[in-house]
């Protein structure tokens, strides 16, 4: 499935011009094309957005959340092409795409659904009302790395805030942007409620966030782009939600259970070929249990060979990209030049691979927290391990660096785990192994953003505040 056109007000809109090539990861070959949009074209979307503002903010939110319930079914009924659909462009093996790329924006979506319904937009404070009301016209630009999650991400809180949508996705995976565009028309959404414009960053993205019929703009990528799309905005005095970099800890406390820390650590850093903000890419033991934790590291990352991502048995596929792959190559090759022990991986292809954007899963030792792979997002199946000697130093090594996305803590009990995760300069911490929440809020401390995503606190983003006093 792929449209030579611009979802805009309802309909398809046939594209002229230049466009855009997909390759499926894994074997180099072009999959598809998309239209490389413009600064018209985006113009044209938000027009779409701000002509439609206006009905469906009025529409009311028991309206709205049943249009949001009707795009997670057509989203959960669509499963198979979504999970295909991913792993033709990014290049996730087939069982996670369905389980994390399609499942799990199905269930965000559900979960809009019922906070559009439950949400209190009215309150009484003493003599006045309070409203929440739609923020406007919101400008999403979403990564490839999560490309259907993060879309939902973005549009279902917009949608029942009230808000219209113009999206500008990755242009490495546009491919199940347009299908969810399809499902939005399928779900009835009314028309302009959600417009797509595909295209590159440096025009169709900077297009969006600069143009003055947006009234957010809602960005997830690098903290680079994220400082630059900050900037644009704030000249305009527009707010923006901005989900950015992350370097996060895997810290294991002495007395906890450093087998399975171990093990969960390389699988969450493995997920997704590594592409993942959020990963644990800091794996801190203390010093007596540093040794063994390197060798169940080695061991453990062993499981992970790359292989043909269509295949169900295959757990790592490869990177997005040429680029993405050189990137991550690059910082192997510097881990290696400024000292840390390479324990599993390395430098260079797989040797079965020959084709394919693939790298080797890696793990370092003797990492310090000066080095360069202890300090960047390298966004790539690369695992960094640390030692620590004592809790304070432990907690100054997770601290010392500009992120604060993520993070994990393993200690003997829950309690002693929650009292060290306090002490992390980070927005979200999992305790003994705690399972992903899509109800609780996500983002982070420092350079790894502003604002938040899903839940309350996702919906909070997308609305403004009016009080009126009697």
């Amino acid at each position: 499935m792929a449209h030579d056109a611009h979802y805009i007000g309802g309909a398809w809109r046939e594209a002229g011009g230049e466009t855009i090539e997909v390759r499926d990861p894994a074997t180099e070959e072009v999959v598809g094309r998309v239209p490389a949009g413009r600064a018209q074209d985006v113009d044209a979307a938000v027009r779409a957005a701000r002509d439609a503002l206006p009905a469906w903010a009025a529409t009311p939110p028991a309206d709205r959340a049943a249009r949001i319930a009707a795009l997670a079914e057509v989203l959960t009924a669509r499963r198979e092409e979504i999970a295909a659909t991913v792993t033709t462009e990014l290049g996730a093996p087939l069982s996670f795409s369905r389980a994390v790329h399609a499942d799990l924006p199905a269930a965000v979506a559900g979960s809009y659904a019922t906070l559009a319904a439950e949400y209190a937009f009215e309150e009484r404070v003493g003599n006045s009302t309070v409203y929440q009301e739609p923020v406007g016209v919101v400008g999403a630009i979403t990564p490839w790395n999560y490309p259907l999650h993060q879309i939902v991400a973005k549009a279902a809180p917009a949608f029942a805030a009230g808000c219209t949508v113009v999206l500008k996705p990755a242009e490495n995976t546009p491919l199940v942007a347009q299908l969810f565009a399809d499902a939005v028309h399928e779900a009835g959404l009314p028309a302009g409620v959600f417009n797509l414009v595909t295209g590159y960053g440096p025009e169709a993205g900077e297009a969006l966030a600069g143009h003055p019929g947006v009234d957010l703009v809602s960005f997830t990528g690098s903290t680079a782009v994220g400082r630059r799309i900050g900037a644009t905005a704030g000249a305009a005095l527009k707010p923006v939600a901005l989900e950015l970099g992350g370097k996060s800890a895997n810290v294991v406390l002495p007395g906890a259970d450093l087998a399975k820390a171990v093990k969960v650590g390389v699988a969450n850093v493995m997920a997704n070929s590594g592409q993942t903000c959020s990963a644990w890419t800091r794996l801190l033991v203390d010093a007596q249990h540093y040794e063994e934790a390197v060798e169940r590291a080695a061991g453990a990352v062993a499981k992970y060979v790359p292989g043909d991502p269509t295949d169900e048995a295959t757990r790592l596929g490869p990177l997005v990209s040429a680029r993405q792959r050189d990137r991550v190559t690059g910082y192997i090759e510097q881990g290696v030049a400024e000292g840390a022990r390479l324990v599993a991986g390395g430098p260079g292809a797989p040797e079965d691979r020959p084709r394919g954007w693939y790298v080797r899963p890696t793990v370092f030792a003797d990492v310090t927290p000066e080095m360069t792979i202890a300090q960047e997002e390298i966004f790539g199946p690369v695992l960094s391990i640390m030692r620590y000697d004592g809790v304070e130093d432990a907690v100054r090594v997770a601290n010392a660096t500009v992120y604060g996305l993520a993070g994990a803590v393993w200690a003997a009990d829950d309690a002693e785990a929650a009292a060290f995760a306090r002490r992390m300069d980070t927005g979200q911490v999992d305790i003994n192994g705690g399972r992903f929440n899509p109800l609780a809020p996500f983002g982070g401390y420092k350079h790894s953003g502003i604002g938040r995503e899903l839940g309350r606190h996702g919906l909070a983003e997308y609305l403004q505040t009016k009080s009126l006093q009697f």
